[in-house]
């Protein structure tokens, strides 16, 4: 941390004798002599400033006054301010406007009384470092939690795709089955949850954005909250704008923003109850307007329910389930759009409306892809697949699940044992985890592409981290995609169909 104390009194000898009564104080410090060096060791980091009410009007305040804007949230810039005696001129009260965290000391000031308001504030300001480390070692905790959580996870949904392909016919293992998709589901989009905290909180979530409609985003919503509503009995009405809603942006988040709040409303509305999803365009802006039957909020949990990790109460008192994040996440995401979501209800038992407005309506139209044709493979020979991962039940079950389309699958368990399989036989497609010790797969993925006859293989990077860092390394090691865990064998199927006029000797997976 910096405990140096930044003084600003470019007339008279005021910092000269504050920089020496300190220095003998043993309180680190730095005089900066002109408005611009004050704006530069601002931004180098500071404890603490000391400036003079005088020095307010000579560029002092502007200074300051920007960096405290630009503050991060964990900081709050203690500011040290000697004052003429008498009543607080139009410069003081301007500073204790614009600055905020300002302390008003009299002149004469004692030295004492100088050196401990200065040690004090200075204290403060570490309680404020200690905060922001614990921040990082919180967002670091739910990065690795993610994906600890993501690992045990893939192999119980591609174990449940084994004995699907099995058991086809076999209603137990139908309904088990389904129960299983249906709690894996909900545990991934807990985790995606916890780890969007930590991305939006370290600053690493960039929106994705592409040409989307408003009908598909509204699709992907309903079937996310059909189950959910069903097992109420809650009816949940659509009603779109007339013609097709083209949106530039990241429709993941869109899906996110809707869902998470009709979620919200299908667990605070009783059984029976009703919702109304009504979508509209003004001005080149959707608005989404959803309303519930639900329990209401008081008037002063409005605002408090987008606050992280808040959990609404019904009126029984009894905390309900959930992070307690959706609302918070569904606001964040919108305002990363331009947009707003705000809500408003009557009182207790009078229901909930929800308003969410995203200025990305467009003209343009997406460009529709061409699907690609089926492709013959060689002749009586089946795809090479290469399956690497350290999680031995996760390797195995993707193996079994592969083996069922009639390829030929090896299994390596770490990255050296990968870069051997593929010296002792080309793969056509290689499916491999990141976070593997000894040799992790952007190492192993690098050295595969150094060999002759790699650049026509597909490699898809399956992971428990989905930070966009991750995804731009994944590039930069030579895979074609990466897929956060668990992923769904049909969308690995998807890709290796995607891809294969680019591989003539894959045969068809699907």
């Amino acid at each position: 941390m910096e405990k140096r104390v930044l003084i600003y009194a470019p007339t008279g000898q005021d910092a000269v004798l504050a920089s020496k009564m300190l220095t003998l104080a043993h309180v680190e410090n730095m005089v900066a002599a002109t408005a611009a060096q004050l704006s530069e060791e601002l931004l180098r980091g500071v404890g603490a400033v000391l400036t003079v009410e005088e020095a307010l009007s000579n560029g002092g305040l502007k200074a300051i006054g920007e960096f405290v804007q630009r503050q991060p949230n964990w900081s709050d810039l203690p500011i040290v301010l000697l004052t003429h005696r008498g009543p607080d001129s139009l410069s003081v009260r301007q500073a204790i406007g614009a600055l905020g965290n300002v302390t008003l000391l009299e002149r004469p000031v004692r030295t004492l009384t100088l050196i401990t308001s200065l040690q004090s504030v200075l204290r403060a300001r570490e309680k404020q470092y200690q905060v922001r480390e614990t921040d990082r070692r919180k967002d670091e905790f739910l990065a690795s939690l993610g994906h600890e959580l993501r690992n045990p996870l893939a192999p119980i949904r591609t174990s449940m795709g084994v004995l699907n392909h099995l058991y086809p016919d076999q209603a137990p293992v139908r309904k088990v089955s389904d129960v299983i998709e249906r709690q894996v589901t909900h545990l991934t989009r807990l985790v995606d949850d916890l780890l969007d905290v930590a991305r939006i909180n370290s600053g690493k979530i960039e929106l994705q954005r592409d040409y989307t409609t408003f009908g598909a985003v509204i699709n992907h919503v309903a079937e996310l909250c059909a189950a959910a509503a069903a097992a109420k009995r809650i009816k949940i009405d659509y009603a779109l704008p007339p013609g097709e809603v083209v949106l530039h942006a990241d429709y993941a988040r869109v899906v996110q923003i809707v869902a998470n709040i009709v979620s919200n409303a299908v667990k605070f509305t009783p059984v029976d109850g009703y919702i109304s999803v009504r979508a509209l365009v003004e001005n080149d802006c959707l608005k989404i307007y959803i309303r519930d039957t639900g329990i209401g909020l008081e008037a002063a949990a409005v605002d408090r329910i987008f606050a992280m990790f808040e959990q609404s109460r019904p009126p029984s008192g009894q905390i309900t389930s959930g992070l307690g994040i959706g609302l918070s996440l569904s606001r964040q995401f919108a305002e990363m759009h331009g947009g707003s979501v705000s809500a408003s209800s009557d009182g207790l038992g009078k229901g909930s409306e929800f308003v969410v407005t995203l200025p990305v309506v467009t003209d343009k139209r997406p460009v529709q892809a061409n699907l690609p044709a089926e492709v013959i493979g060689r002749v009586d020979h089946r795809p090479k697949v290469l399956v690497v991962d350290d999680n031995r039940d996760a390797a195995d079950s993707l193996q079994a699940l592969f083996e069922m389309e009639n390829c030929n699958v090896a299994t390596a368990y770490d990255g050296y044992e990968a870069v051997q399989a593929v010296e002792q036989a080309m793969p056509d497609m290689i499916v491999m985890d990141l976070g593997m010790p000894s040799m992790d797969g952007y190492e192993a993925a690098r050295r595969i592409r150094k060999q002759p006859g790699s650049q026509s293989v597909l490699m898809i990077a399956l992971t428990g981290w989905g930070q966009s860092d991750a995804r731009q390394r994944t590039i930069e090691a030579g895979f074609d995609h990466h897929l956060i865990k668990p992923v769904n064998f049909d969308e690995i199927k998807r890709l290796a169909d995607g891809r294969l006029s680019k591989a003539p000797a894959l045969r068809r997976v699907v």
